[in-house]
């Protein structure tokens, strides 16, 4: 006897609107219900099994832990701006009830042009309504959520800003890092900064600025003399478009990558072009920071980037634990090479639950959050080679893994390079972890993973 399906109950002819509404209402809470019990029974299928202490020796005992993406470096006025940021947009760029309802279903199709229907996506496509307000209410809001949590978890001394200097963000955009920036860094809102916004999208840049006021009236300086905003300069033009004046901190937040998929040339020979395009911006001691979206080809240009910052006498200020060559550069990830990518990720726990909600009506459900990115300092906080070969520095980078035997694994980066975390005893590791650990073997001694050649550190 077949089993029934749980669906075949809703697949007979429909009598009436009434019914069929009910129908389809049933049948989305018995879909949902379905595959959750499904999900859950491979969860359980694929759970680590994780060994009693006296079972496997390890190589290494954490001495520091800190992560990239730690939500409680956000300053309570950030946290609270974020969480009403729908409402900042409306109060801005308002819509109607029937704009609204629809605003799901352009979030997907956005989703769609920004992604595997570029091809046909207009160099303008900012400019039309809808895209705009999709993009404003959607993308960027999970963009500010990336960025704050990227740029709270950085050392105050990287960004090295005081009265008077100059910052650009160029292919700003609705100004998402401009904004990240005063809500991530509440040091910086009292200073005097000039703010060089540049785009291609007038209208975009003009939103945002509207945006960026709203969210600086909400989440005001310490200084209660301070000036209550940045000066704004909206720039309309692309990367190499001229300024009058020389940057102290150049932010490029999800702009080369519209860039080099039109690009017909080599990702090195783009890479190349764009580190001189942004030297020409920069002062003597300028900061770097470049964000992409977590995909194999985004973090094989961060890395392109990365080699020419260091090349060009930068440190890496984050989220490089070290200054030695890239462990994990993405060479030809996107046809299926063997290099690993670098691409960080945080749970979408502690996200803005309207944020959620929105994500799962416009059938973009996330459980985490992606991102690749780069901080680089002309004068930074210099990370000297680590001369103690019993101890190393780590950056988490992957999502666990599942390794035979059901054990749990990450791989990660270190000085010596690629190295894969063995997590035996269920410590609580994640991506975006940076740990100090201390070894009890040198690395050259320890396993290697069969797979990839990484030495193996079990903690």
């Amino acid at each position: 006897m077949n089993e029934e399906k749980f669906y075949s109950r809703f697949t007979e002819k429909k009598s009436s609107k009434a019914e069929a509404k009910n129908k389809r209402r049933e049948f989305n809470r018995q879909r949902d219900k379905f595959y959750d019990e499904k999900r859950r029974g491979l969860d359980k299928k694929n759970q680590i099994e994780f060994e009693s202490k006296k079972s496997i020796p390890v190589d290494a005992k954490i001495i520091a832990s800190s992560n990239l993406f730690d939500e409680k470096k956000l300053p309570a006025d950030a946290v609270k701006v974020l969480e009403s940021y729908d409402s900042i947009v409306q109060a801005v760029r308002p819509m109607n009830s029937r704009q609204l309802n629809n605003l799901p279903k352009d979030i997907r199709n956005l989703s769609h042009l920004l992604t595997d229907d570029r091809e046909s996506r207009h160099i303008s496509y900012m400019n039309a309504t809808e895209q705009l307000s999709a993009y404003l209410r959607y993308f960027t809001w999970w963009n500010l959520v990336r960025l704050t949590r990227v740029f709270a978890n950085i050392k105050p001394e990287a960004f090295q800003l005081e009265d008077g200097d100059v910052v650009l963000d160029i292919g700003s955009g609705p100004l998402t890092a401009v904004n990240a920036l005063w809500l991530s860094r509440p040091e910086l809102r009292a200073k005097k900064l000039q703010i060089y916004c540049m785009d291609i999208s007038q209208s975009t840049m003009a939103v945002g600025e509207e945006i960026y006021m709203s969210i600086a009236a909400k989440a005001r300086p310490a200084d209660e003399d301070a000036d209550a905003f940045w000066k704004i300069t909206r720039v309309k033009g692309e990367i190499g478009t001229e300024i009058r004046k020389k940057a102290k901190f150049i932010t490029c937040a999800n702009m080369f990558n519209e860039l080099y998929q039109k690009e017909k040339e080599a990702p090195e020979k783009i890479a190349d072009k764009q580190i001189q395009n942004l030297l020409r911006y920069a002062c003597e001691d300028c900061s770097v920071f470049i964000a992409e979206p977590g995909m194999p080809v985004a973090g094989r240009f961060i890395s392109l980037m990365r080699e020419r910052f260091i090349n060009k006498k930068f440190e890496i200020t984050a989220p490089c634990p070290h200054q030695g060559k890239c462990a994990m550069n993405g060479l030809h990830a996107r046809y299926g090479g063997s290099a690993k990518w670098c691409n960080f990720s945080f749970s979408t726990e502690n996200v803005p639950a309207k944020l959620l909600k929105l994500s799962e009506s416009a059938g973009l459900p996330k459980d985490r959050a992606v991102i690749s990115y780069v901080f680089a300092c002309k004068k930074g906080e210099k990370l000297e080679k680590n001369a103690d070969k019993n101890t190393a520095k780590v950056a988490v980078v992957s999502d666990p893994i599942l390794l035979p035997g059901r054990r749990q694994g990450f791989y990660s980066c270190a000085e010596s390079g690629m190295v894969l975390i063995q997590n035996p005893y269920g410590k609580n590791i994640k991506s975006g972890d940076s740990l100090e650990l201390s070894l009890f073997k040198p690395v050259e001694k320890l396993e290697k993973d069969k797979k990839s050649g990484a030495p193996e550190i079990k903690i």
